[in-house]
């Protein structure tokens, strides 16, 4: 029995052991209806596909990003919107980047992140409503700083969207390019306070 014993914890700390030396042994697919991608121990590792759909329900590829190389590949345009870019040091201007800011994963990783948005409770008694818009300067290495607000509302909602804002993951961010340089440009993040209609 104690040979047995002996056994089998020497077999089941071989295969603890083999499951960290393989790396390769524990990775999984994920495939969603948003993202496709390798998981490996729970973090994302090689090239990952995030989906969008078109008005028309056709499923398209927003962004194909590598998380070992933490390299976009690929982002599909959207709307030609103005952007505040630093076009030079200190000179801040409204331009049309070749690529905006991106957060990794697009609007539906995001909105993993809003979906934390609490309502002041001093809002709601005030039946106070609206969007609230921070911007958040992502700079040349994609890292988030400066959050500013935009558009307020008032009665706590500003002061929560800032909190939730400072809170979204630093390393998600990809910086906005202008031609092939690497330029800090301002997110404008949207966050809805509506009451529930009864």
């Amino acid at each position: 029995m104690i040979f047995f014993i002996r056994y089998w914890i020497s077999a089941a700390s071989l295969l603890f052991w083999l499951s960290w030396a393989l790396p390769g042994q524990a990775q999984r697919l994920r495939d969603t209806k948003f993202e496709k991608g390798m998981l490996d121990k729970g973090r994302r590792t090689g090239v990952w596909e995030y989906f969008g759909y078109t008005p028309s329900g056709e499923k398209v590829v927003l962004q194909r990003y590598d998380h070992d190389a933490r390299q976009l590949l690929y982002f599909r345009p959207g709307a030609d919107v103005l952007c505040r870019a630093e076009v030079r040091p200190g000179d801040w201007k409204y331009v049309r980047l070749d690529q905006p800011p991106l957060f990794v994963g697009g609007s539906t990783a995001l909105a993993e992140y809003t979906a934390r948005l609490s309502y002041p409770v001093a809002a709601q008694a005030r039946n106070l409503q609206g969007k609230v818009i921070v911007a958040v300067t992502i700079d040349t290495l994609g890292h988030a700083r400066d959050y500013r607000l935009v558009q307020r509302v008032g009665g706590g909602c500003d002061e929560e969207a800032l909190r939730l804002a400072r809170t979204l993951p630093p390393e998600q961010w990809i910086p906005g390019r202008l031609g092939r340089r690497a330029v800090a440009a301002e997110y404008e993040l949207p966050l809805n306070f509506r009451l529930a209609q009864p």
